[in-house]
């Protein structure tokens, strides 16, 4: 039904006798000639009708936007004056000879045109006419050239793609399971995989050495931008390789990427470890395309009357630090108070502040509520320490550790995009030496990636001290987005003992949960370790554009249901029935 597609045509082609298939894109009447924009997933191509074909002329003239047709004519260069230089059939545009109407459209519940402003509920709804819109199958056609690069990168150094099953049971990766009703195993559930961590791993067992799956994972957790309930991940396990080799060959890979699909060299990826990260950036994922950091003033404030300050200065688990914007003393109050609402988000009391107006009056030369509770003598030394200067602001967080990172963490990033002080467009890097374990609120330890991550020490010092033994764990980061998260896994059945213990994991859970595992790791497991990177992310990123939801063909909304379908459904009381499933009401 087509000889080609309608963006493929150039002016190689011209005299060419063609057929097109596709939609009618866009109709126009200029004077007596009829001008038919037609767009298949190639791009889209002129199509003119003359009057002196009156057949085909009158059906052109009776076709509406969304209507599928067969067009059958000449490929001719377009006229002097009419080049479009911004499309790829620009210089081209065919004379329409004969037209086949294939399919008939209703008006769409939207324009597809890129810069048409719609409800992303209607184009959820809608979804297989928003998939039309060429924004969005460039995106769609650039996720799938990312996958082939990576199927080739993986393949050409000798990695299999194998598949884990779908079907599995519960495990504790940190969100909770979607679980599947058992209806020949009354009272059972199996639960939808969160990645393939434990298959991958005993793929490594039964000696296939270098595994890669793009895999689908699902997590039943609450949604952001970068998260959905369904999401893709490039899945990674290979034997007798350490974690230098791993990061090696996967920083390759997204180096090979880039440059291949994007034409862009990231260069060598730096590495900082985890507590460097925090410290100086509040996050164990920093964006470093933003030059602002935090600075530590706890030793500073630890003996001022303030007690806002002075009280998370001597609290061992607390966290006193400054975060100094160059040129924010412009910033208005009304500002400031959006600043203050945005950190209430992390839960930060408030955010105080102080503007630098002019440094040779002393602490008269600064501005802000707080100075008379910090002292002259406080205030100053606190400015030399961040080396601040007239014209800069100084924002502060006094909390808990944990608040205090993540507060001025995020403000950190909304000030540096606020004000324009991203330097560079891209900017990577490894964070390694993450802490083995984090305590909960209730004091108990969990594991800080996965229980199945090796940590950097033995069995006995693991029991003995498990607080501060640090992970062999590895995190890629670009953008202030995780790419991809891994580590070498335990590959000896004593040390996943160990984890177990720390983790308040009894030997009967453990083996009623991971027996397989533990019995696996006792015939012969090679040292082995993986990366998995969100292939949703990374297109996001690569893209440039601002959700998942957009390189994503069908996705779930933010309260992880899907509008096209209605998804999800009740279902029949039979159903329910042959389940063995009975509905509790809330009242």
């Amino acid at each position: 039904m087509r000889s080609h597609y309608c963006g493929d045509l150039r002016a190689e082609h011209i005299g060419e006798d063609i057929t097109l298939s596709g939609w009618v894109h866009r109709r126009r009447d200029h004077g007596g000639v009829i001008f038919l924009d037609l767009r298949d997933r190639e791009g889209i191509t002129q199509v003119v009708f003359d009057p002196d074909r009156e057949e085909s002329f009158n059906l052109a003239d009776s076709v509406r936007n969304e209507y599928v047709v067969e067009v059958r004519g000449t490929v001719r260069a377009r006229p002097e004056g009419t080049i479009n230089s911004e499309m790829g059939t620009g210089e081209i545009e065919v004379l329409g000879k004969e037209l086949v109407i294939l399919n008939k459209a209703e008006t769409p519940p939207f324009q597809l045109d890129e810069h048409q402003q719609v409800g992303e509920d209607v184009r959820l709804r809608h979804r297989y006419i928003d998939l039309r819109r060429p924004e969005i199958q460039r995106k769609l056609r650039f996720r799938s050239k990312i996958t082939h690069n990576i199927r080739n990168f993986l393949e050409d150094n000798g990695f299999l793609d194998i598949e884990t099953p779908i079907l599995t049971r519960a495990t504790p990766e940190g969100a909770r399971d979607y679980l599947v009703p058992s209806r020949t195993h009354e009272g059972s559930f199996f639960a939808l995989p969160q990645s393939p961590q434990l298959f991958k791993q005993l793929l490594m067992v039964s000696g296939f050495d270098r595994y890669y799956q793009i895999a689908k994972c699902f997590r039943d957790e609450d949604l952001r931008a970068d998260r959905q309930p369904e999401f893709t991940q490039i899945d990674i396990e290979t034997s007798f390789m350490d974690e230098e080799g791993i990061m090696g060959l996967t920083e390759g890979m997204i180096r090979d990427l880039f440059n291949e699909v994007l034409g862009v060299d990231l260069g060598q990826f730096p590495r900082m470890p985890y507590a460097e990260a925090m410290q100086r950036f509040g996050s164990d994922k920093p964006d470093l395309r933003i030059p602002l950091e935090l600075i530590d003033v706890a030793d500073l404030l630890q003996d001022i009357e303030f007690k806002v300050f002075a009280g998370p200065a001597k609290d061992p688990k607390g966290r006193v630090a400054a975060l100094k914007v160059p040129g924010g003393a412009e910033l208005t109050r009304k500002i400031i108070d959006e600043y203050t609402k945005f950190v209430g988000i992390y839960g930060a009391k408030g955010l105080a502040w102080i503007k630098v107006n002019d440094l040779e009056k002393g602490a008269e030369g600064l501005q802000s509520p707080i100075v008379k509770f910090l002292g002259d003598d406080v205030a100053m030394k606190v400015m030399e320490r961040l080396e601040a200067k007239n014209g800069d602001i100084v924002f502060f967080g006094a909390d808990k550790e944990s608040v205090v990172n993540e507060a001025l963490g995020a403000l950190r990033i909304k000030v540096g995009e606020d004000m324009n002080l991203i330097e560079r467009e891209w900017a990577p890097l490894w964070v390694v030496d993450f802490p083995m374990f984090e305590e909960t609120d209730n004091g108990s330890l969990t594991a800080l990636h996965h229980p199945f991550t090796a940590p950097s020490c033995t069995p006995d010092e693991l029991i003995a001290q498990p607080e501060g033994k640090l992970s062999r764990a590895y995190d890629m980061v670009l953008n202030g987005t995780e790419l991809g998260g891994g580590s070498v896994r335990i590959h000896d059945q004593e040390m996943q003992k160990a984890v177990f213990k720390v983790l308040g994991i009894s030997d009967e859970e453990a083996e009623e949960k991971f027996g397989f595992l533990l019995n696996a790791l006792k015939f012969g497991a090679p040292p082995h370790g993986g990366l998995a990177f969100g292939l949703d992310r990374l297109v996001m990123l690569m893209t440039g554009s601002s959700s998942i939801r957009e390189v994503i063909a069908f996705p779930k909304t933010q309260s992880a249901g899907c509008l096209l379908t209605d998804a999800p459904g009740e279902v029949s009381a039979a159903q329910l029935r042959e389940l063995n499933i009975k509905l509790r009401k809330t009242p």
